[in-house]
């Protein structure tokens, strides 16, 4: 029995001793920022989470999005290869931990930028509907962690612009989708603008009712975003590659067409597990990504419960 015992507790330690080595080397990898540049003073930070804008102006850097917990100094090491001018901007598309954490890390002398609902997400930081918690969720938000540092110093509610000239930047909020705070930021003479998770790519969105999300608005939104925004060529999206105003337009009729199918599935008595087991990405939306079986059950749930 004793050896039993033993043998037991020397192969509970070797597990656990292997699991500290994955956590470890985890933490230890390095956090490669990968460049890619759109314009001579525009360019694209990939890896760590969500897409982020680097907009050099006169007077500094503007960037949008911060990406995940450690990505802040990567990132700002990064901007040295770029520019010898100093952050004195960012902008957070929305709330999402992927997109705002780096903001931390950056000098407490940046300005911070965001939707007004936005701002008040980051407050609380809550759970993302659709994404399994964390195993040990920490019992303070970021910025908390921070002293509230990387929290917005301004917000606005439908349309603001940041500089002029060749530095202008027009940011926009067209209504709820992801969530009820994602900003469009429009760098209007470069004809560009940063979409962030509210077109993350051609796939089902991430729809996050916690934060505000809507499955019922999100496609109009899309809309409103394609006829609003003019001198627009490209739009950087969430997480994927450069998309054009038509591919926000058919983004826009999926998206409603996805709405259209639950809503009619729930006024004819079906239930969540059959509308999630008989949908399958309509043919005529060649080239979007293969449903993730959680994510499409949760939108779903989502459209499901806001649909009249």
């Amino acid at each position: 029995m004793r050896r039993s015992i033993v043998l037991g507790l020397l192969v509970l330690a070797g597990a656990l001793s292997l699991k500290v080595t994955a956590y470890q080397a985890q933490q230890q990898a390095p956090r490669v920022v990968e460049v890619e540049k759109l314009k001579d003073n525009l360019f694209l930070l990939k890896g760590g989470g969500g897409n982020t804008a680097v907009f050099v102006r006169s007077d500094g850097v503007a960037i949008v999005d911060t990406k995940n917990p450690g990505w802040g100094q990567p990132i700002l090491d990064k901007l040295k290869e770029i520019s010898p001018k100093p952050v004195t901007l960012i902008i957070n598309t929305h709330t999402h931990g992927d997109h705002v954490s780096g903001n931390v890390e950056f000098p407490a002398t940046v300005d911070i930028v965001v939707h007004e609902n936005t701002a008040a997400n980051m407050k609380k930081m809550a759970a993302v509907t659709g994404l399994a918690p964390a195993a040990e969720a920490p019992t303070q938000t970021i910025f908390e962690r921070n002293g509230g540092r990387g929290l917005s110093k301004r917000s606005f509610k439908d349309r603001m612009t940041l500089g002029s000239g060749a530095d202008r930047i027009d940011l926009y909020y067209f209504g709820r989708g992801h969530t009820n705070g994602d900003a469009w930021v429009h760098f209007p003479a470069l004809r560009v603008v940063h979409a962030g998770d509210i077109f993350s790519g051609k796939n089902l969105p991430l729809l996050d009712a916690n934060n505000g999300g809507s499955g019922v608005e999100i496609g109009d939104t899309l809309a409103k975003a394609a006829d609003g925004i003019k001198e627009l060529d490209t739009i950087i999206t969430g997480h994927s590659t450069q998309m054009t105003v038509a591919d926000l337009r058919d983004y826009a009729q999926f998206n409603r067409e996805f709405l259209a199918t639950v809503r009619d599935a729930k006024k004819a008595g079906r239930s969540v597990d059959e509308i999630v087991s008989g949908w399958t990405m309509p043919a005529k939306y060649q080239g979007y990504a293969a449903p993730q079986p959680a994510r499409l059950r949760s939108n779903v749930q989502v459209v499901y419960d806001e649909a009249r």
